[in-house]
């Protein structure tokens, strides 16, 4: 895996813990400490995922083959048809000016099979948003941290919805609990094993077809909804 892993015995773990969650409050904007979060206090829920992966056909081939979501992999998502899950992602990335190379790398996984297992959940947020159809503001990144908890059980999706919904107006924060969490606690149950999902080779199908496939019940307009 590419980045400089570092081995941390228990106490120095609770340190980086301790002070990438009080920095991340402190900037939520700090993806660097949050990553370091979620890897200091993800351990057991990452080895949970890697054996579910390992337990499904398309989520062993992820572990042998290791797809990286970096441009140079992802790239020809760009050149997929119209209404595809590719040319989806790609639009969603392109509107946005975002980047696949973006992400911190994984430092404090014990074992590179474990290391690979945290990348992954990492690269794999952008996918997310776009089958559940979520907005990349706090109010839809604090929605997916929903979702990410209830298929992978990392202790840092959790503090990540406390601490998003700390900061919502009070008019996000009604919008949040009565539409959103109750849609994402519903959507992240219902769906597939999202973890154990070769992505990369799906990229041709049609977005919609995908969806009921995997069971994604995309966010519905607050707008339009009366959940």
């Amino acid at each position: 895996m590419q980045g400089a892993r570092v081995n941390l015995k228990g106490w120095q773990q609770a340190a980086v813990a301790f002070g990438s969650a009080f920095g991340a409050l402190l900037d939520p904007r700090r993806a660097d400490l949050i990553a370091a979060l979620g890897e200091t206090t993800g351990k057991p829920a990452f080895q949970r995922v890697m054996q579910r992966m390992r337990n499904s056909a398309e989520g062993r081939d992820v572990l042998l083959e290791r797809p990286r979501v970096i441009s140079t992999q992802v790239s020809h998502a760009w050149d997929m048809p119209q209404n595809t899950f590719g040319a989806a992602y790609a639009q969603f990335m392109g509107s946005r000016n975002f980047s696949p190379d973006d992400r911190p790398p994984v430092r404090f996984m014990d074992t590179d099979e474990l290391a690979y297992v945290a990348t992954r959940a990492r690269e794999v947020h952008d996918f997310w948003h776009v089958l559940f159809g979520l907005p990349t503001n706090l109010i839809g990144e604090t929605a997916l941290k929903v979702i990410e908890f209830e298929q992978m059980f990392l202790p840092m999706c959790m503090l990540s919805v406390v601490g998003g919904s700390a900061r919502f107006n009070e008019k996000q924060r009604t919008l949040f609990f009565q539409h959103y969490f109750p849609w994402a606690t519903k959507a992240g149950l219902k769906c597939t094993d999202l973890m154990s999902v070769y992505y990369e080779k799906h990229f041709h199908e049609d977005l919609e077809e995908l969806r009921r496939s995997w069971g994604i019940i995309p966010c519905p307009d607050p707008k339009k909804s009366s959940l």
